[in-house]
């Protein structure tokens, strides 16, 4: 039910040192809406029993629904969290032509719900598990919410995306909202401008919201505190599944005694809806791979076909259900696939227990 990706470096490491939570310095959650419905077993075993306990710093790197995920599991009961977030968006209902201000008042009482009382304070001072929301400033008429402003904005940033990924950096600055201790850097093949700015009690909502803020689906965030002037939205415009490396800017690195790894060379770990990642939202439908030298440090895992198939509709849920349903159609699909992903988490734990390098494969972007 459930599949094992190895980058080179990753593969080998396990090989040689077997399968631990120590290994793991990062962790990655995808953009992709009621998608991820599909890893929330997988999310409360993790954060519920494989990380359980660790003392030594892992860093939860997400953006758009990856980052409402680092948000719930940076907290200090993050099986509780992350239910909240599931529960919470699984039972969203919006009017039959909802707008992008009705979608995006729901989704600000997503994120208060999420966080509940304390969740701030406790993502912003967790010492351990260490949240990172990527997020998109938007320039030029990607910066409006008139729609038809956007719409052609938009439109050239498909045709810029066509002729090199690269070029998408005249239209987009990737932020990086982080735990202020941590010390994680991205090394961008593709090289768009990098800012990293330390979370406060005054922007990590707007930095969670900005993350998942889809163009002509819901407003932009405007002038989020500390952070220039301008637009952001969804961080999966940039990073929808990723293609980059992650190091960390400290000099000093430290060794894992029991494992023997620097910090610098740590593994990450991607559960991820699908085995094959796209770099950016505008690569959805495009033939372009992942560089295979950006997962020479991951273990993705991912529901295996037959998975997929045994869930109602025999699919995944996706953001076209809000239209291709109606509310309690599509209420009682979410939450019966919610329900059946404990089976991953089993798979998971039962891969770990016995060992089972055989049922690991090679990944191949």
């Amino acid at each position: 039910m459930l599949d094992i990706y190895c980058g080179s470096n990753a593969l080998k490491t396990i090989q040689e040192r077997g399968f631990n939570q120590e290994l793991f310095t990062n962790f990655l959650g995808a953009s992709g809406g009621p998608k991820w419905f599909t890893l929330f077993g997988l999310d409360k075993y993790l954060f519920g029993d494989f990380f359980k306990g660790r003392t030594t710093e892992l860093n939860l790197i997400g953006s758009s629904a990856g980052a409402f995920r680092a948000a719930a599991l940076c907290q200090n009961d993050p099986v509780e969290a992350i239910k909240r977030l599931a529960y919470t968006y699984a039972n969203t209902a919006y009017s039959e032509k909802p707008t992008p201000k009705e979608i995006s008042t729901n989704a600000v009482e997503i994120v208060d719900h999420l966080f509940s009382s304390n969740g701030t304070s406790e993502v912003i001072n967790n010492k351990v598990f260490k949240a990172h929301f990527l997020v998109a400033k938007c320039n030029g008429l990607t910066a409006f919410d008139n729609k038809f402003a956007q719409g052609a904005g938009l439109l050239n940033s498909m045709l810029l995306n066509k002729l090199d990924r690269k070029l998408l950096a005249k239209q987009y600055q990737r932020y990086i909202f982080k735990s202020p201790t941590s010390s994680l850097s991205i090394d961008d093949p593709y090289r768009f401008s990098n800012v990293y700015q330390n979370f406060t009690e005054e922007n990590i909502k707007s930095a969670l919201l900005a993350s998942g803020s889809i163009p002509m689906v819901m407003s932009g965030i405007k002038n989020i505190a500390g952070s220039k002037n301008g637009t952001y939205r969804d961080g999966g415009i940039i990073d929808y599944h990723f293609d980059f490396s992650l190091t960390k800017t400290s000099n000093n690195t430290k060794l894992n005694e029991h494992e023997g790894l620097s910090e610098n060379q740590g593994l990450t770990l991607y559960p991820h809806f699908i085995s094959i990642p796209k770099a950016g939202w505008f690569d959805k439908n495009s033939n372009r791979k992942v560089l295979a030298s950006s997962y020479d440090n991951t273990v993705l895992l991912a529901p295996s076909k037959e998975f997929v198939e045994s869930l109602p509709f025999n699919k995944i849920p996706d953001r076209t259900d809000f239209t291709k349903m109606d509310a309690k159609t599509r209420i009682k699909y979410w939450l019966e696939v919610i329900e059946q992903t404990d089976k991953l988490a089993e798979c998971f734990h039962e891969f770990v227990e016995k060992q089972d390098n055989a049922r690991v494969k090679a990944f191949q972007p």
